[in-house]
């Protein structure tokens, strides 16, 4: 895609946020826009397919800190009009016309002054102001990201999952060069395959890209019927991913060279696998620490006691201390996550007094009995003596 086809398009309208949108924001509304116009979830909507590319495009650009810096820096030098008008006139290219595409290319040859913008915009659209440079330059595939949601027992023990996902991939048919099987792409003999054409208006000599090949350098005569002579297709996928152990809610797994393919022979992006855990009924978690609130009676704290304790492989005996208060927490050594790199968490329990809301007569007889005994310790001396005014 050429430099004013890229920047003649509106991004930010695609994701539906304002030009001054939070990472975060873009973030959430990209994920909304991908789910509703997910091909999975629409099958054989041509328009909910073309709407997921174009808000994967635009979250391509915008989730990235630098190509959204000179996007949004190409925006204010030329506005954000329609494709190749940015508020110039004759922005369309016709004679006599100011064409936008004039200061992407080449420095000029007689005034240096717009190599400045090549260089500016160079990051985004895949290539330099310098002398040289081709609108064909390999551009490395866009970043993808996905969610998986898996219970607490495999984000804290690891899992291997299949994952299922329709994404843009290079085309099976014609194994990405856009051309019919049986024929191949020829070389562009407006531009020799460089992409850009030069172009003399007044005193000013600038280069733009070839509209013959549309800046790639290349024409296919009989584009393959899969892609349509892009190179790349919407297809589904099943990957295999490894959780590993250990990890937390909301963290990223990184799968290398799963994303959107590159343009050019250049590597294919990132797949970011974003895990949501479950949270488990009765274990919650710190870190590598592993919690749990077990209920304990009076007797069981006061006397002291062995207890039995619930872990995530089985079950282990506590002692606790004569005396205990309630709230206190107990560690059991060893119980809590283990990672691959050898760190390893415990239990932490908090034993809970159980009060409970109602009592027999024996047993409110012996609580009677046991007040009376208790009657000259005084559980809270402190309040005592300033209630006494002393």
């Amino acid at each position: 895609m050429s430099a004013r086809e890229w920047i003649g398009k509106d991004f930010y309208r695609e994701l539906g946020v304002s030009s001054d949108a939070t990472p975060d924001e873009i973030k959430k509304a990209y994920r909304k826009l991908a789910k509703e116009n997910h091909p999975d979830a629409n099958a054989g909507n041509a328009e909910a397919e073309k709407k997921f590319k174009a808000v994967s495009e635009a979250y391509g650009v915008l989730s990235d800190t630098s190509k959204r810096k000179e996007y949004d820096e190409a925006r204010r030098l030329f506005g954000s009009g329609g494709p190749g008008g940015f508020g110039f006139p004759g922005g369309g290219g016709g004679a006599g016309g100011f064409d936008v595409g004039d200061i992407f290319g080449q420095a000029g040859q007689q005034q240096g002054g717009f190599g400045g913008l090549g260089d500016i915009l160079g990051g985004l659209f895949g290539r330099r102001g310098a002398a040289g440079a081709t609108a064909n330059r390999p551009q490395r595939g866009t970043d993808v990201e996905t969610d998986v949601r898996i219970d607490f027992t495999e984000a804290v023990k690891g899992a291997t999952l299949p994952l299922r996902l329709s994404s843009p991939a290079t085309c099976s048919t014609c194994g990405g060069n856009g051309a019919k099987p049986g024929t191949s792409p020829r070389t562009c003999s407006t531009c020799q395959g460089s992409g850009l054409v030069s172009r003399s208006q007044g005193a000013f000599a600038f280069s733009e890209p070839c509209r013959d090949c549309r800046g790639r350098g290349s024409i296919i005569d009989e584009p393959c019927p899969e892609c349509a002579g892009e190179g790349v297709s919407t297809r589904t996928r099943t990957l295999t991913v490894r959780i590993p152990p250990g990890v937390a809610d909301d963290q990223r797994i990184r799968l290398a060279g799963q994303g959107e393919p590159g343009r050019g022979g250049a590597q294919p992006g990132d797949l970011y696998v974003r895990v949501h855990v479950a949270p488990h009924p009765v274990f919650g978690r710190q870190n590598l620490d592993l919690t749990i609130t077990v209920p304990v009676s009076f007797t069981e704290l006061a006397l002291g006691g062995t207890i039995t304790v619930p872990t995530l492989e089985g079950k282990v005996s506590l002692k606790v201390p004569q005396g205990t208060a309630s709230g206190r927490v107990l560690r059991v050594r060893g119980k809590g996550i283990a990672k691959r790199d050898g760190a390893q968490g415990d239990l932490l329990v908090t034993l809970q007094a159980a009060i409970p809301s109602k009592l027999d007569d024996k047993a409110r007889e012996a609580l009677e009995a046991y007040a009376d005994a208790m009657a000259e310790h005084d559980p809270r001396p402190e309040i005592t003596e300033l209630l006494e005014g002393r």
